[in-house]
């Protein structure tokens, strides 16, 4: 996959894709960043790349002519995505994560001060993405949290054969509780089905405990999984006390 970032500060991004996942997943080719410069594609001697909103107003807008030069200059005839970070986008979750890695190749823009020309947004991105309800200085981290949580989804990059089923959200639930060594860490003990050795007990206790888990620290995502029929009815005996 090639993962196109166009953004005003390029140098945010070296951090933290020189680290973990996403630089292994570099390094073994299974995934191409590259990094552009909205500033590179303007004409005049200053690199201006924002000016005044019309009718006035606080703040700066990101003028549309670098932007749509930037993508026109990479994106090909392909149906590439081209998608703009944004408070006003819709909210990203691990579906959207599992939809953009479908792609042989995207085009993230990180906006930018007040926002973007809405002549970007009208004709020439395709979505636009937000990653929580809050605001951001501007659409760098949101770039990288989309990027991290892509990569994850391509096949090969995680050791584990599996590991990405297992992730929290990965079945619209949170995760089980994990433990390793020790066994015992000041008089608190790994749970007894853990050392049993009995795989389908410990199968079953895992299930009882994301369905907890998830019913009391975001049972709004309760509302919205499609469980299966075994877990369902883990989910029913939990709500009548039966666990």
């Amino acid at each position: 996959m090639r993962i196109h970032i166009l953004s005003l500060f390029p140098g945010m991004f070296s951090g933290p894709f020189d680290e973990s996942i996403v630089k292994r997943a570099v390094d073994r080719g299974l995934v191409e960043i590259a990094l552009y410069n909205i500033r590179d594609y303007t004409w005049d001697k200053h690199h201006v790349v924002d000016d005044y909103p019309f009718g006035g107003g606080q703040g700066m807008v990101l003028k549309p002519e670098p932007v749509f030069a930037a993508v026109e200059s990479i994106r090909g005839e392909g149906a590439t995505p081209v998608i703009l970070l944004t408070p006003q986008g819709r909210l990203f979750d691990r579906a959207v994560a599992e939809d953009l890695a479908a792609y042989d190749e995207m085009i993230l823009i990180c906006g930018r001060y007040e926002g973007v020309d809405e002549r970007v947004r009208e004709h020439l991105v395709t979505d636009e993405l937000s990653i929580g309800d809050y605001v951001l200085s501007g659409g760098e981290l949101a770039a990288m949290v989309v990027v991290d949580a892509v990569v994850r989804q391509l096949p090969g990059v995680l050791g584990a054969e599996g590991a990405v089923r297992e992730d929290s959200h990965a079945d619209g639930l949170l995760e089980h509780p994990q433990y390793t060594r020790p066994r015992a860490f000041r008089g608190w003990e790994v749970p007894e089905v853990l050392l049993s050795g009995n795989h389908a007990e410990i199968e079953k206790w895992r299930k009882e405990q994301s369905i907890l888990r998830t019913l009391e620290r975001r049972p709004d995502l309760l509302e919205r999984a499609d469980l299966p029929a075994d877990k369902r009815m883990i989910l029913d005996r939990i709500r009548k006390g039966d666990c």
